[in-house]
């Protein structure tokens, strides 16, 4: 089967198409016929050897798909070849993967291929941010960062749909309308504007309840300035580079909270993770959740699907088609 190989770590040209064995499914997984693979930030990551989980070489990228059910193992009863899912699992960026039954989800049949490879990593964590890492509740302000990328542009409609009033921060202008189209009440262009001051203004200095910050290094800071009392700062990424130190004792005058998020923490509580799967198709089936697909890429273009993504310029979820 075709996959995407990279023999050493560096920038996105260190990835080519290759041809790799058809894997077989281990006892308790699965093996997906690939209609569609969800690229995602932690890609770029792993292939440059930053990421909580390190490449072993040759190695292939890729934490989730979508597609068919091709083989089961013996012991998986729940599961049957030709079942519509997607998956969160480990070397994606393939005609084919193999996958833990436990992080397969069947999906329904409003749900496209495209749609389904954008569904779990990005709309599970934010779900998970906003009400499981913090409890969000109508009347409440979240600042979400990067708001116009995979994750931000559901975090707001699940935010909204949640009774908050939603701020989203974007590197430019041409990014605003998007936003605003998925339902965020402000839009800062933070490359012009102090989000912090912009942010205060906003809420007639109160700040904000929650932010949801993926940049890092130049966010964090300004973001613990602009929080409201008990106000609470989720970190989920370091697009922009790892953050300096926090001081804790900057978050003692307002009783303020800086949290980290990663979604596995949530893939191995299945209660939890069942949950948000039902929550979060529940709004989609009732139009209040819209994946945005930004731009498909074939399988053998990831290098400029990465160039992209690092780039800060893509909008939406970027998919690989194989």
């Amino acid at each position: 089967m075709k996959a995407i190989l990279f023999h050493e770590l560096g920038g996105p040209d260190v990835m080519k198409i290759g041809e790799v064995p058809l894997p077989e499914p281990r006892p308790g997984w699965v093996r997906i016929k690939n209609h569609a693979i969800g690229i995602n930030f932690a890609d770029t990551l792993f292939r440059q050897g930053q990421y909580l989980m390190k490449p072993k070489l040759p190695d292939t990228p890729g934490l989730e798909g979508s597609g068919v059910i091709d083989a089961v193992a013996p012991d998986v009863t729940h599961l049957k070849p030709g079942m519509r899912v997607a998956a969160i699992g480990i070397k994606t960026y393939a005609e084919y993967c193999t996958v833990s039954a436990a992080q397969v989800i069947p999906i329904p049949d409003f749900v496209s291929f495209e749609q389904g490879a954008a569904f779990p990593i990005q709309t599970l964590t934010a779900y998970h941010m906003l009400h499981t890492a913090h409890h969000t509740t109508p009347g409440q302000t979240v600042l979400v960062h990067s708001a116009a990328g995979g994750v931000g542009i559901v975090a707001i409609q699940i935010a909204k749909a949640a009774g908050a009033r939603v701020i989203g921060t974007v590197s430019s202008d041409s990014k605003i309308d998007l936003v605003k189209q998925y339902g965020a009440d402000a839009v800062i262009n933070y490359v012009k504007d102090d989000f912090a001051v912009e942010a205060k203004k906003l809420t007639n200095d109160k700040g904000v309840d929650l932010i949801l910050d993926a940049v890092g290094k130049p966010t964090l800071e300004k973001g613990i300035q602009c929080l409201a009392p008990f106000g609470h700062l989720v970190l989920y990424g370091r697009a922009g580079g790892i953050p300096d130190p926090v001081n804790l004792m900057t978050l003692f005058q307002n009783s303020l909270k800086v949290s980290g998020f990663v979604l596995y923490t949530v893939s191995s509580m299945p209660d939890k993770h069942k949950e948000g799967i039902e929550k979060s198709f529940q709004l989609m089936g009732q139009g209040k959740l819209k994946m945005h697909v930004g731009k498909t890429f074939p399988l053998a273009d990831a290098p400029a699907a990465h160039r992209l993504m690092e780039s800060r310029e893509s909008v939406g979820k970027l998919v690989l088609i194989p």
